[in-house]
């Protein structure tokens, strides 16, 4: 209990602050849900392809589940982290017996928490007020949904690492997730992608959250490609908090 007390330290401060970051948690919870009730009502009256099961909503909204939560939680936590270290909170922490794990472990689990959150009411407002369908479960997909945005947040805390800056921490979005976005299958499907642009994308993890969604799409039951591409970005996931623990500065220079 002695050992554990520094990291459930971290995780509940985290979360009362953003308990009392109102447009945070707006952000969190209510962002997702009306981009994908704009995407609703962009494919209202898209015709419905022949012999095809699934409407372009259906096609595309499901991917987006995997996306959006990717992209918001990695912002969040790449701006949250580098105003730690840059109003001098960071520095003060870490000369208490907060580890560096201790406290990336709080922000992975607060903010693991909030990703949970946020794709219970993303999928809720799909599936049960916009009538989005899918073959299997939706509870598949709040779990991949949920995966994701962690990785989103251990790629946030790596790369607010190297920003001076909030305003450098976001620049690193086009940089980091932009790519991935484009070449993820949303746009072209993966395989009929380019050689060397194929290769790019089998090692960015939201390749594996859209993969592992179009699974969900087309089975009923879940399939061992399924829970392979889970595993793989919960891998990044694992990984990226890794690294961020070992560049991690106590100050920004």
């Amino acid at each position: 209990m002695t050992t554990l007390r520094p990291y459930t330290a971290t995780t509940a401060r985290i979360l009362r602050q953003l308990r009392n970051d109102h447009r945070t948690v707006a952000m969190i919870l209510v962002v997702p849900a009306l981009l994908m009730t704009l995407l609703y009502f962009i494919y209202q009256d898209a015709p419905r392809p022949p012999h095809a099961p699934l409407t372009m909503f259906d096609r595309v909204g499901i991917t987006m589940l995997g996306i959006l939560p990717f992209i918001v939680m990695f912002l969040i936590t790449a701006i949250a982290m580098q105003r730690e270290r840059t109003s001098g909170t960071l520095e003060r922490l870490l000369t208490t017996p907060l580890s560096k794990l201790d406290l990336l472990a709080g922000y992975g689990s607060a903010f693991s928490l909030a990703a949970a959150a946020q794709a219970a009411v993303a999928c809720v407002v799909a599936f049960w007020l916009l009538g989005l369908t899918a073959a299997g479960s939706p509870g598949w997909v709040m779990l991949i949904a949920m995966v994701d945005a962690v990785c989103g947040v251990g790629l946030g805390l790596l790369a607010s690492a190297f920003a001076r800056t909030e305003f450098q921490a976001v620049q690193f979005m086009p940089v980091i997730v932009a790519p991935q976005i484009f070449l993820c299958g949303l746009l072209v499907p993966r395989d009929r992608l380019p050689e060397w642009l194929e290769a790019i994308s089998n090692v960015m993890p939201l390749s594996y959250a859209v993969d592992a969604l179009q699974q969900v799409s087309v089975h009923a039951q879940p399939t061992p490609a399924m829970w392979r591409d889970i595993a793989v970005v919960a891998g990044f996931a694992v990984v990226a908090l890794g690294l961020a623990a070992a560049t991690l500065r106590r100050r920004t220079p």
